[in-house]
């Protein structure tokens, strides 16, 4: 579905990543692991349009996108939740989860106003309210709503679960779980290796810019000295 070759992207005359490459296929779940400032983030706003990729190339369905505005990337069926949420903060919970929605592929059993509350029942509870009111968990699954609207067929999210309490992790990854048991393709980053380990399929490690490793769940949960050279953990 998504293919990432040989990218190199940075700000300006600073380059961050060298010759990046991975792939996500229909279905699946695959990570992007690795400190901060190794060139997650930058691979993901590349991806999707809001960086300039400098060379190598980015493909949906086999077709280059790297050179299509974000909207469009959009369009083919691109779903962010991106770093910090950037909920609407003026908008109201259910004017958030609207406000992009579309089912632009047709998909039957499209992400609609009542399955997003399924999925996340304490935002049933807060549709008027403004989406700058939310804690910081509930303008996470509020982001992930919103995403979802849009009826993806790859869904993106940056820090999945940073700075958020224990109880509304869990919450998320649940909700991940059941998103993935649904055929959902997605593509995240975090640092909860453990959580990752359970529900993803393949995952890749970005150390300063580049992937230099890269494997299943089962070889990363073995790989102890790697996660502790390139995790932290």
């Amino acid at each position: 579905m998504l293919q990432v070759a040989e990218l190199v992207a940075g700000y300006g005359d600073t380059p961050v990543l060298f010759g990046v490459s991975f792939y996500v296929d229909p279905g699946e779940v695959v990570t992007l692991l690795g400190r901060n400032g190794m060139g997650k983030t930058t691979t993901i706003r590349a991806i999707m349009g809001i960086l300039p990729a400098q060379q190598g190339k980015i493909e949906m369905d086999g077709a280059p996108i790297h050179r299509l505005p974000p909207y469009r990337i959009a369009r083919l069926g691109l779903g962010l939740v991106p770093e910090g949420r950037q909920v609407f903060p003026n908008l109201t919970v259910r004017e958030n989860l609207i406000a992009t929605a579309a089912n632009r592929g047709g998909h039957p059993g499209p992400w609609e106003l009542d399955r997003v509350l399924g999925l996340f029942p304490a935002l049933r509870e807060r549709l008027g309210s403004p989406g700058g009111f939310l804690s910081g968990g509930e303008q996470q699954m509020l982001a992930i709503g919103r995403a979802l609207m849009t009826n993806p067929r790859l869904l993106i999210l940056d820090e999945a679960t940073e700075g958020l309490a224990p109880l509304v992790r869990q919450e998320i990854w649940h909700a991940l779980e059941r998103l993935k048991e649904s055929g959902q393709s997605i593509l995240v980053i975090d640092k909860n290796v453990t959580a990752l380990s359970r529900i993803a399929d393949r995952h890749y490690i970005l150390e300063k810019g580049r992937v230099v490793w890269h494997g299943n769940s089962a070889e990363l949960r073995a790989e102890s000295a790697l996660q502790r050279r390139y995790l932290g953990v």
